[in-house]
């Protein structure tokens, strides 16, 4: 991180001073909405364990979720193109939120609840793959409209320096990002059974109880953490693009 400030340090002297403003509000902006942490391992333990997920449908998931990603950058590239990059993160920031709230949900039984008044239709798995085919194509557009500022901004000569270390400093935001969720999981911790075949003893016995909590934090700190970074951009002189 520090080696990639000096030089961001160093790119923006090149910048006229409105320009080095907006840079830099825009960089805080997308690195605060990249950096939100996760909720660990235990999400996908406890959809194993609990909801009964094989690997062949988690793999199905994985598949929708990176095609989907794909398509989203065609679909939303006129929606990016003619919004500023608060608005963009704003938006993703809440309709990320919203699409959470069924994982949430299905933690506390709306699965049960679902597949009871459907005959079984809607059960935990047609939930999983509806909530990862809407949110799989919001999943990178928040990079793509800095990256489009930069090259439409940065000095002809400095272009692809610039997007180098931008890109650097936004992948930063995914180191930050599994820290977080290292320190959330020391906060509310979530264990899988653990058995030693051998002797058929459990080692560590499965505990999801704090997995709720978990889910309800991190649903808060998606929420609160980039509207915080578009205060930021807005009462500052930091704006964003």
């Amino acid at each position: 991180m520090a080696i990639v400030l000096f030089l961001m340090a160093r790119l923006v002297r090149e910048l006229e001073p409105d320009k080095r403003f907006t840079l830099v509000g825009t960089a805080v902006v997308v690195f605060i909405f990249r950096a939100i942490p996760g909720t660990g391992p235990g999400t996908t333990w406890w959809m194993i364990d609990q909801l009964k997920f094989d690997q062949q449908f988690l793999s199905i998931l994985s598949l929708i979720g990176s095609t989907l990603t794909l398509a989203g950058m065609f679909v939303f590239r006129r929606f990016m193109a003619e919004r500023s990059i608060a608005y963009v993160v704003g938006f993703l920031t809440v309709i990320g939120t919203i699409l959470t709230l069924p994982i949430v949900s299905m933690f506390y039984g709306l699965h049960e609840w679902t597949a009871r008044i459907t005959g079984g239709v809607v059960d935990a798995r047609f939930i999983a793959l509806i909530d990862t085919a809407l949110e799989s194509p919001l999943g990178q557009i928040s990079m793509i409209p800095m990256l489009a500022w930069i090259a439409n901004s940065a000095p002809a000569n400095l272009k692809a320096t610039f997007f180098a270390v931008m890109a650097s400093f936004t992948n930063l935001a995914l180191s930050l990002s599994q820290l977080g969720t290292k320190y959330m999981n020391d906060i509310y911790v979530v264990s899988r059974e653990v058995r030693d075949q051998a002797a058929g003893v459990i080692q560590t016995p499965a505990d999801y109880s704090q997995l709720g909590s978990l889910l309800i934090a991190q649903l808060l700190l998606g929420l609160a953490l980039p509207f915080a970074a578009i205060l930021f951009a807005k009462v500052t002189r930091f704006k964003s693009a």
